[in-house]
């Protein structure tokens, strides 16, 4: 392999993965959350143009991580390769057709970019564009969060899988391609090569390592999962062509390490945003009004919004259509092991509950929080400290669960809405990170770009006391 001279130095890991993985033109980075996985990929994908191999870099990725990828290419990608990153929009105005015209022209000298988020490979329109950029230019495809595409039946893994088809080099990236079964393998590995399984069908590739059982259920009748076989097989065909990297594996990587995942607002949070930041008040769909009078009382009424929720001046709760819990979801997903989700208000605790019983097991998740009696909260402390125990997530509010408990099980702590008190997001975060705990700990903040999220987080992560800053600062500043 020839040299290459990153512009941000990798951790031991990070270039154990990039030498196993930068000459292969189909493979599986299994990098866990926080392990920099998103950094080897650009990496690999810069040593490849400066090789003359691809002059094009698809990538593909939920829409809340797309953003963020923007950002990975400017922090990792060395200054000496030009570079044209677009991110795809579905509302094609002229602006972004512009972009898209200047993108689709050759030059040996600039590496292009088009970052594009899964869910529009199932549209026409996102398909055709893809389309066109890979029957034209030597591309190098990346599917981020590749579990996106483990549902063989889906219109956008077809569309995928058969754009991968083109592609000079093809790259998948998830913590782990198996989230409920062995059978999620076979769409991610049939986009980067159906050879790598040696499987002509999704049928066949069941019947091998699948334990099926003959249903019937009143006039119809189907094959029915009951159990797994040859899984070493299996994974002995996967490890040529994938690295496998857990976060606890890591010596090198910083105790705390904080990830950003981005969620976008709906229009109907974005109508009440807008009027909530500008007026003080927003009117809801149903007439009723939400007021504020003081700042800091707009800034909690604005992360309500952002939540998917607000309280009228009656004190009445009302929905907003929201991302997040879904975007939640996906990470809960994606994420390995025992995990904290801290929430500000009940509402939101409550369905964060209810929809990952639903999601995973009733077993699998408890709350915690004001209304939780003293001696089943050390019942469900210790259940989580249990490695053995199904109990998987703590869902609490920070005030509550986030002073004296000791969650040390937990390697990922998720914060679905952040208190502007920095006492409570310290004591909260040294809950899984404290005297017991052996392995680094991810924080990932949900964020919706530009809105009083982004100031709340990184005053918090700054240290910062935010009431003091505001009132240090012109308060206009803080609700832009």
């Amino acid at each position: 392999m020839s040299e290459f001279i990153f512009k941000t130095q990798p951790y031991a890991h990070q270039k154990e993965a990039f030498d196993a993985s930068a000459d292969k033109d189909n493979y599986a980075l299994l990098m866990d959350m926080g392990t920099g996985k998103s950094k080897v990929d650009i990496d690999t994908t810069g040593y490849n143009f400066e090789k003359g191999k691809i002059d094009f870099s698809l990538m593909v990725a939920p829409k809340a991580v797309v953003a963020n990828l923007a950002n990975e290419i400017e922090t990792h990608l060395p200054e000496r390769i030009a570079r044209q990153v677009v991110i795809w929009k579905p509302s094609l105005t002229k602006t972004k057709r512009d972009e898209l015209r200047e993108l689709s022209k050759k030059d040996p000298k600039t590496l292009k970019f088009l970052l594009m988020n899964v869910e529009a490979f199932s549209s026409k329109k996102g398909v055709d564009v893809a389309e066109y950029f890979v029957k034209n230019f030597d591309v190098f495809m990346t599917v981020d969060e590749s579990t996106t595409i483990k549902n063989r039946k889906a219109k956008r893994t077809k569309a995928l899988c058969k754009i991968g088809e083109q592609c000079v080099m093809r790259r998948i990236l998830t913590g782990s391609p198996v989230t409920r079964s062995p059978m999620d393998l076979y769409s991610q590995m049939d986009f980067l090569n159906p050879r790598i399984l040696g499987f002509k069908s999704y049928f066949a590739f069941q019947g091998r390592y699948a334990v099926v059982q003959r249903r019937t259920m009143g006039a119809h009748s189907f094959n029915h999962i009951v159990g797994f076989r040859r899984l070493d097989e299996l994974t002995e065909k996967l490890q040529e062509h994938s690295y496998r990297v857990r976060k606890e594996d890591c010596l090198d990587l910083p105790d705390k390490v904080y990830v950003k995942r981005e969620v976008e607002l709906t229009k109907e949070q974005t109508s009440a945003y807008t009027q909530m930041k500008h007026l003080a008040l927003a009117r809801l769909g149903s007439g009723e009004l939400a007021t504020t009078q003081n700042v800091l009382t707009q800034i909690m009424r604005l992360q309500q919004i952002c939540c998917g929720h607000l309280t009228d001046d009656d004190g009445t709760i009302h929905e907003v259509k929201s991302n997040r819990l879904s975007s939640l979801l996906d990470i809960c997903d994606e994420i390995q092991g025992k995990a904290i989700i801290w929430a500000t208000w009940s509402m939101d605790i409550r369905s964060i509950t209810e929809a990952l019983r639903d999601r995973f097991s009733v077993l699998s998740v408890s709350p915690l929080h004001g209304e939780t009696p003293d001696s089943e909260r050390q019942q469900i402390v210790e259940s989580f400290q249990d490695r053995q125990s199904e109990l998987r997530f703590i869902v609490g509010h920070p005030r509550t669960g986030g002073f004296g408990l000791t969650l040390t099980a937990a390697t990922t702590v998720i914060y679905y809405s952040n208190s502007y008190d920095l006492e409570l997001r310290l004591q909260s975060e040294d809950r899984a990170h404290r005297i017991g705990q052996t392995n680094k700990v991810t924080y990932i903040d949900l964020i919706s770009p530009k809105t009083i999220d982004e100031k709340i987080v990184s005053a918090l992560r700054g240290k910062i006391k935010i009431a003091d800053q505001i009132l240090g600062e012109d308060v206009r500043d803080w609700l832009k």
